[in-house]
């Protein structure tokens, strides 16, 4: 059993399904990547200069890196190679850079390499602030949309075997004798001999279920704005600041759809579910964001949205990846915070050596298959009459409902057959809703589309489930109740 559905759950069920096992992901939420440290970061595939050598993260970043370039490529997920800068203003920052760059190279980072050229510089990013004096670029690092990663690597882990349990919620690991029995659950009992617990914010509470509870996880609050395509190519690579020890500060980031992203910014806080954003954390990010590229504050009007997103920080100050004494067959994979998108792979590879360690067989299936096929989007494709002939053969394709991001009834429909039943399950799914008008347009088709598709009344959708309903009821309704001050 795998408790967690983020990436770092997904991308271990996967490896998972290269065997001849039985495995099954549990998740308390109502669709993959719905936690918030998967669905709510920068997208960023570090390089891997910035961790202290010897750790955790320094070691699974670098290996993590080289392997989502075929991953990706394998499980049609969305992957932008940008390359990063790190920039700094002066000549302390400029003696950071150059502690970065050695820590890099005992990291084995490739391709490091500090350029005080300012021509250089400006062919590089010609936004980038007059003020900067150098910069550190990793061309390895890149871009990517970290929950469309984490729904493609689990359907590719669906596709060979790993079954899903969703809305199910664990509450208490049954461990006697010494080893794991079972798990249990929202929805009963699961007998299991092994667990693997991803369970992101609460791994601590998971943990201590099983008597293994030596490690706290923090929530640390991050706040985004998201600009609006339009705004043209700002940057070019994932441009930071000189990082501190807290954090690597506030960045400016181009994303694999075009948009820009700016943040985030860095507070500790103790309730694992606050996801509130504050004008003064939102005027932060904008000003560390203009520090790097001042054209950005022309901008402000150009934002289409803005969130934040919860980073599990461990009181260990590393990855926690261990296999327990007592009970014997449980595993944590637990304080992944950042660099925990790029590690995920090198992660679920140690995890899966760690339980054959612990006796599981480890037989491989002749029959997996890696590769898996997106959802068709036609009017995206280069071909127009590919598209077209695909259209008129499948009429729903033809079908916009989404005018922003150009998705179809088409895309829609193949999203909930795929598993979504939310408002934010397609949105994740199709990007209807993430551009300039926010669902203003395509919100109702949408509701219609899943209503009828899930057989319930439109009143019953929710957007991200549990307490999240987009209606209260129909206006014909209150009307003939008479309650008209509800």
């Amino acid at each position: 059993m795998i408790i967690g559905a983020g990436i770092v759950g997904s991308t271990v069920a996967r490896e998972l399904s290269k065997y001849d096992l039985r495995t099954v992901v549990v998740e308390r939420e109502v669709d993959v990547a719905f936690g918030s440290p998967t669905k709510a970061n920068t997208g960023i595939i570090h390089a891997g200069y910035d961790d202290k050598p010897g750790t955790l993260r320094a070691q699974h970043c670098v290996r993590g890196n080289a392997l989502w370039h075929d991953i990706v490529m394998e499980v049609n997920a969305p992957f932008r190679a940008t390359g990063s800068l790190v920039v700094a203003f002066d000549d302390e920052d400029l003696r950071t850079l150059r502690d970065l760059k050695s820590r890099g190279g005992q990291n084995h980072v490739p391709g490091l390499e500090i350029v005080e050229d300012r021509r250089r510089l400006s062919e590089f990013e010609p936004n980038l602030s007059t003020g900067a004096v150098a910069a550190l670029r990793a061309p390895t690092a890149a871009v990517t949309i970290p929950y469309e990663l984490a729904i493609a690597m689990m359907e590719s882990a669906m596709q060979n075997g790993v079954e899903m349990s969703l809305r199910t919620e664990v509450t208490g690991v049954d461990a006697r004798n010494g080893e794991v029995q079972g798990v249990k659950t929202s929805n009963g009992e699961i007998d299991t001999r092994y667990v693997v617990n991803a369970a992101g914010l609460w791994a601590d509470e998971i943990s201590a279920m099983a008597g293994a509870g030596h490690f706290r996880i923090h929530p640390r609050k991050g706040e985004y704005f998201v600009l609006d395509r339009k705004v043209g190519e700002v940057v070019r690579h994932v441009v930071f600041p000189t990082p501190t020890p807290v954090s690597k500060g506030i960045v400016v980031a181009p994303t694999v759809e075009d948009n820009v992203l700016i943040g985030p910014n860095a507070q500790n806080i103790e309730d694992k579910e606050d996801t509130t954003t504050t004008a003064a954390g939102l005027a932060e990010v904008l000003e560390g964001a203009v520090r790097l590229v001042p054209c950005l504050s022309d901008m402000k009007r150009a934002t289409i949205t803005n969130f934040s997103g919860l980073r599990p920080e461990p009181d260990t100050g590393d990855f926690i990846i261990e296999s327990t004494e007592d009970p014997k067959g449980f595993v944590n994979a637990a304080g992944m915070r950042s660099p925990a998108l790029t590690s995920a792979p090198s992660i679920a590879l140690r995890v899966v050596e760690m339980l054959g360690a612990l006796g599981l067989e480890l037989k491989r299936k002749s029959a997996f298959d890696p590769r898996r096929k997106p959802i068709r989007k036609p009017l995206h494709e280069p071909s127009t009459d590919r598209a077209q002939e695909f259209m008129r053969t499948n009429p729903a394709y033809g079908h916009v409902v989404c005018r922003c991001e150009h998705v179809t009834e088409g895309e829609v429909l193949e999203a909930i057959r795929r598993g979504a039943s939310t408002m934010d399950g397609i949105k994740f799914r199709t990007r209807a809703g993430m551009g300039r008008c926010q669902g203003g347009f395509c919100t109702p088709h949408v509701l219609r589309i899943l209503a009828s598709e899930l057989g319930v009344e439109v009143e019953e959708i929710t957007k991200r489930g549990r307490d999240s309903k987009l209606l209260r009821c129909k206006t014909k309704g209150l009307l003939a109740r008479g309650d008209h001050n509800e």
